[in-house]
């Protein structure tokens, strides 16, 4: 390329735009330490803790989770008292995200084999691809997986999803990609 003076005075006002933009998805390590899991997302998450009932026993629910590039990203997780119950709660948990999709989302429900290294190898660990609705009607696509491990005389549960309004895979694999049992 031939660098002419109209070129070179077109050069720093493009990188200042260049510098002055950020990435939308700004990965960052995320360690879950009462989880044993560290997770990657994309942005600074905010963090909550709630009981909800799985499988008819209640249990206190954290999720970590955040907004960025029009999807929300979240990892939730739980103790088990009872690890006899693991399935049962994870079938439970999956279908309850399913059904707050919205009556038609169950049918187009895919289910594939989930377990990342350090989870046990159960029935109900998958990723579920699932086409529903917002509640304001919006459309909305959730890639999500459930999957279990024994943590001492407990069973700890995990969900992670995404959601976005269009297909969008390769989000999710990457955020999944980055879960790491400790």
């Amino acid at each position: 390329m031939n660098w002419t003076p109209t070129r070179a005075a077109a050069l720093p006002p493009l990188l200042w735009l260049l510098v002055g933009c950020s990435p939308a998805l700004n990965w960052r390590s995320v360690p879950l330490p009462e989880a044993g899991i560290t997770i990657t997302l994309p942005c600074k998450p905010d963090q909550a803790t709630r009981t909800v009932e799985l499988a008819g026993v209640p249990v206190e629910l954290s999720m970590a989770g955040c907004d960025a590039d029009g999807a929300t990203f979240a990892v939730s997780h739980a103790a088990l008292a009872d690890p006899a119950q693991a399935g049962a709660a994870l079938r439970h948990w999956r279908a309850a995200v399913v059904a707050n999709l919205g009556a038609g989302a169950a049918a187009t429900a895919a289910d594939a084999p989930y377990a990342p290294k350090g989870a046990l190898p159960l029935p109900q660990s998958v990723r579920t691809v699932v086409q529903g609705q917002r509640a304001d009607g919006s459309p909305v696509f959730a890639q999500g997986v459930w999957f279990a491990r024994a943590a001492g005389p407990q069973m700890r549960l995990y969900h992670a999803v995404v959601y976005t309004g269009k297909p969008r895979p390769e989000l999710a694999d990457q955020f999944f990609a980055g879960m790491v049992l400790q």
